[in-house]
């Protein structure tokens, strides 16, 4: 699992950088309409899927675990085509959606983050991020009916900070990459 996020870091850094994206157009657009907000999050997890699905696919012969990669893109992929295709949702049903997302993949975040922490010492930034989509998702579906300014700032907030650390842990893993590689 450790070789898979070593040779695709960059996958977690275009991940994160989509999430700032996304989390910046949340904050300094919230008083977007429903539809814009449905395709923005569909855009979002479309691209992360796809990503996903890239990684996964060019590790299938150097890693047993490359269907973990190809699963959370296929669920990426799966929610961003139901956001595409049921753009009328109401508000509540698309926080659930997005609910849902944040605790499935917080939890495969975490799963990946202890399987691999014998390999890299930071492997909290993969337990924090996983975490707190995790507890983002759980908040989403306590307060469901939370006024919809309030939900797009705390969306685009998560968006970001997941985005950061993102970002900051395919540095490490680019680091660990070429530090575990054989000298020429």
């Amino acid at each position: 699992m450790f070789s898979i996020f070593t040779k695709n870091w960059w996958v977690f850094a275009l991940r994160g950088l989509f999430a700032l994206i996304f989390g910046v157009l949340a904050l300094v657009w919230p008083e977007i309409t429903l539809i814009s907000l449905v395709t923005m999050f569909g855009v979002f997890v479309l691209l992360d899927g796809i990503l996903d699905l890239v990684a996964g696919f060019a590790s299938t012969s150097t890693n047993k675990r490359w269907w973990v990669m190809i699963l959370e893109g296929l669920l990426d992929i799966g929610v961003a085509m139901l956001t595409f295709f049921w753009p009328n949702i109401t508000a509540v049903v698309l926080l659930y959606f997005i609910a849902a997302w944040s605790v499935i993949m917080g939890i495969m975040e975490i799963i990946a983050a202890i399987q691999i922490r014998k390999e890299i010492e930071d492997e909290w930034r993969m337990i924090l991020s996983g975490a707190i989509s995790v507890l983002f998702g759980i908040v989403l579906f306590i307060y469901p009916g939370a006024s919809a300014i309030s939900m797009v700032w705390l969306i685009g907030v998560f968006a970001i900070f997941f985005g950061v650390l993102l970002i900051l842990l395919a540095f490490r893993l680019r680091k660990l990459g070429r530090e575990s590689q054989p000298m020429k």
